[in-house]
């Protein structure tokens, strides 16, 4: 495929990196292969031990010298880095698509995601503020600044395979920090052609080594991460079980974490919503990336008087959907990352009918042409109770359910009775609710929207959830201080030295 060369992916592919130099690694590989048909794209070279130690040895040199470079002359590096995303978008988003198996459309947006990270990324050199506070000591001055912390890990997932590395990057290369990303090992090619387009901006600025590094491997690469006294932050994207054996580990080196786990998103539909626009959040929020995203649309809560009606409206909708080859036009809905994901739709399927789901409209997998690589299911909606214990997991597949609800603090109370609390939605046009449900008797998430869905959060707002979504933010707002430590400083500028609190201490 021509996008493949353009980004420079060979069929057998180096996946090691310290910026603009490609170590050897292990002679086993990892095999990347297209969900979309099944086929083999490359094979990427794992990282070893030898070469993780070269890597993390080149990244603490390069942070010693990246540190002192001025954050508005980092924010140019990120700036050209955009500058580089943005010539290579329609391969990079070919690539997210045909490796990951979203739609193009959606490959295409992921990459404008980086983008508008990296311009996010570029104003933030600029304006990491501290403060200014009134000392309770004459003579004396005191404020508050920000550094840098050092490496930053970053472990991130199949779903986004290149936009959430970009949103921990930038903004951490901006703030001084260097990065390690080891991405998921089922979409290693999208890391490396990352690494591939930034490397030229890195050459022609003379960024040190080791600014920002690839590691390619799986769990093992992942557990030297999190084990390593050297790297300050971990910021990993996965699930929840992932994310608590990784706190668990890194909190006994007192180091620093940055979870993005699991979701159980739901959407509230009110009997005064406009039921046209609730559609289709509802229906992208559900069937798009087939069901993959931290913040797909897991529940429908729908008001006792609208049931029914929305029901049949979203069973149509259903119908409508066209799922196929990603990257061909006109398509909704591709596959599921892998086979494995496939077992996992069908036994929570099983699972929800042996407890008393009944499904409206049916899942199943798909054969014949077009769908040979055995990944592609059909999105289904089942009625539920909220307390079921399938509906209480998340489950990353198109799978929808639909429960009932009589009043606003009923639906509230639902909505947040799962273990996770990453994104939330209600489609309402009463004021009244619209804002109980984003007060503080409202939406306990991260993310808490009025008439939009659950997913499609924008760059300049914190992402991340609550419980056992892990407390991370990522992206904009002030999540850019996760990636800094925090320092106070007090300046007397007398001949005196009164202490504080009035304390006398005469010799």
């Amino acid at each position: 495929m021509d996008f493949l060369k353009r980004l420079n992916i060979n069929a057998d592919s180096k996946g090691i990196s310290t910026g603009t130099k490609w170590l050897t690694g292990s002679r086993n590989k990892i095999q990347s292969s297209s969900p979309v048909d099944g086929k083999q794209i490359a094979s990427v070279t794992i990282c070893d031990k030898k070469s993780y130690d070269v890597v993390i040895d080149t990244a603490q040199k390069a942070f010693l010298e990246w540190r002192l470079w001025p954050a508005p002359k980092r924010g140019e590096i990120v700036r050209q880095i955009g500058n580089e995303l943005r010539k290579n978008k329609n391969d990079l988003g070919k690539l997210v698509s045909y490796e990951m198996g979203k739609s193009l459309q959606e490959g295409m947006g992921e990459v404008q995601e980086m983008l508008d990270i990296c311009d996010f990324a570029v104003g933030l050199s600029r304006q990491l503020y501290g403060l200014t506070m009134h000392s309770e000591r004459p003579g004396h001055r005191m404020y508050e600044q920000y550094h840098p912390l050092g490496i930053v890990g970053i472990i991130s997932a199949f779903n986004f395979p290149v936009a959430v590395w970009s949103w921990n990057s930038m903004i951490a290369m901006v703030c001084g920090d260097v990065c390690v990303w080891k991405p998921s090992e089922k979409v290693p090619l999208c890391g490396v052609a990352c690494q591939q387009i930034i490397s030229k901006v890195f050459k022609e600025n003379k960024v040190p080594e080791g600014v920002c590094n690839l590691i390619t491997g799986a769990r093992e690469q992942g557990e030297w991460m999190t084990e390593d006294k050297r790297v300050a932050l971990i910021s990993a994207t996965g699930s929840t079980r992932m994310g608590k054996a990784i706190s668990v580990v890194v909190g006994a080196r007192l180091g620093k974490c940055l979870l993005e786990l699991g979701g159980n998103n739901a959407i509230i539909i009110s009997e005064n919503a406009d039921l046209d626009i609730a559609l289709v959040g509802s229906l992208f929020g559900a069937a798009g990336t087939a069901g993959q995203r931290c913040t797909t649309t897991r529940r429908l809560i729908i008001h006792e008087a609208v049931y029914e009606t929305f029901k049949k409206k979203l069973v149509a909708a259903y119908k409508q959907l066209k799922i196929g080859d990603p990257l061909q036009p006109g398509i909704h809905v591709g596959p599921l990352i892998d086979k494995d994901a496939v077992q996992l739709y069908l036994d929570s399927i099983e699972a929800c009918k042996k407890q008393g789901g009944k499904f409206v409209v049916p899942g199943g997998t798909l054969t014949g042409k077009g769908f040979e690589s055995g990944c592609y299911v059909k999105p289904c909606i089942a009625e539920v109770t909220n307390d079921m214990e399938i509906v209480q997991h998340e489950t990353f597949a198109p799978i929808l359910y639909l429960i009932k609800y009589t009043t606003i603090e009923e639906a509230i109370a639902l909505q947040n009775n799962v273990p996770q609390g990453l994104s939330s939605s209600i489609f309402t046009l009463n004021i009244r609710e619209a804002e109980l449900f984003l007060s503080q008797a409202g939406s306990d998430c991260g993310i808490a929207n009025v008439n939009i869905g659950t997913s499609g959060a924008e760059i300049g707002g914190a992402f991340g959830g609550e419980k056992e979504t892990g407390g991370g933010r990522e992206s904009g707002s002030d999540a850019w201080k996760a990636y800094m430590r925090r320092q106070t400083n007090t300046i007397n500028y007398t001949d005196k030295l009164p202490l504080a609190q009035g304390i006398k201490f005469t010799v």
